[in-house]
Parts: structure tokens; C-alpha cells; sequence
């Protein structure tokens, strides 16, 4: 076998194996493998090979590999359940206090709410932003 092909079959190999890691590190010096296999067509020299092999792999890994993990690899936050409703907005049905007696329609449902500020009192009709979620009961503050 000649080298070319050894580095070609290595090459291969490695950005096979990284679909099992996902972590791109094998990908790089799957690349610079196959930059090693170029080399050693035009070269035919051992030691080049190795010395193109690890400076191709090394600028990889240091240079494409941050900015691919930035593009490809980052997982936006998903808020599902009650976290979803923090922030979001509503209106008020019945009046809402501090003691929880109130009634906000939220998202289309109707919520149980009671004022994020203690002896606030909100009037029906006003619109109101969800400051967090205690319970079954929606805690607000009216927009501004």
C-alpha cells in the first residue's frame, strides 16, 4: 500500500468516527489526514507527510474548530411548560392583588394570578407580564 492511500484510508476512518463523538475533534484530523495523503502524493517523503499532517490538524483544531462548534454545535434554550409563560403577557379578567384572588387570561386560558408587589392592586382590563409562575397561581406586574 502506498502511504497516499494509508493517509486517505485514515483520513476516512477518522470523519467516520465522528459521527460517533459529534465533538469535531476527529473531523479536524480526519482533514488533516487527507491533507496528509496529498502530501504524500506529491512528496512521497515520510517526515513531510507527518510534519503536514499535524501542522494541517493543529490549525484546524485551534482555528475552524471554535467557530464550527459556535455555528453547528449550539443548542438554543427550548422553555417548555410553565418556564414558557415567564414573561409573557396577558390581561386581567378579575381584579388581582397580593392575596391571589384574582383572574388573568393568559396564552387563551384562564390563570388564578396575584401581583408580583405586595398591596398592588390590578384593575380588570389592564394588560400584565408574568414574573414567574408559583404553583398554579400566575404572579404579575402590569406594563408600563
Amino acid at each position: 500500500m502506498t502511504p497516499a492511500l494509508i493517509w486517505l484510508i485514515a483520513g476516512v476512518v477518522l470523519m467516520a468516527a465522528e459521527v460517533i463523538s459529534g465533538d469535531l475533534v476527529l473531523l479536524m484530523l480526519g482533514v488533516g489526514a487527507l491533507v496528509a495523503a496529498g502530501s504524500a502524493a506529491l512528496t512521497g517523503n515520510a517526515v513531510i507527510d507527518v510534519i503536514v499532517f499535524a501542522v494541517a490538524s493543529a490549525g484546524l483544531l485551534w482555528l475552524a474548530r471554535p467557530a464550527l462548534k459556535r455555528r453547528f454545535l449550539h443548542t438554543p434554550v427550548v422553555r417548555t411548560g410553565i418556564e414558557a409563560l415567564v414573561g409573557k403577557h396577558g390581561v386581567v379578567l378579575s381584579a388581582v392583588d397580593n392575596e391571589g384572588g384574582g383572574r388573568i387570561k393568559l396564552d387563551g386560558d384562564v390563570w388564578s394570578a396575584r401581583s408580583f408587589i405586595e398591596g398592588q392592586r390590578i384593575e380588570p382590563g389592564t394588560k400584565v407580564t408574568v414574573v414567574e409562575i408559583s404553583g398554579a397561581t400566575a404572579v404579575v406586574s402590569p406594563e408600563p
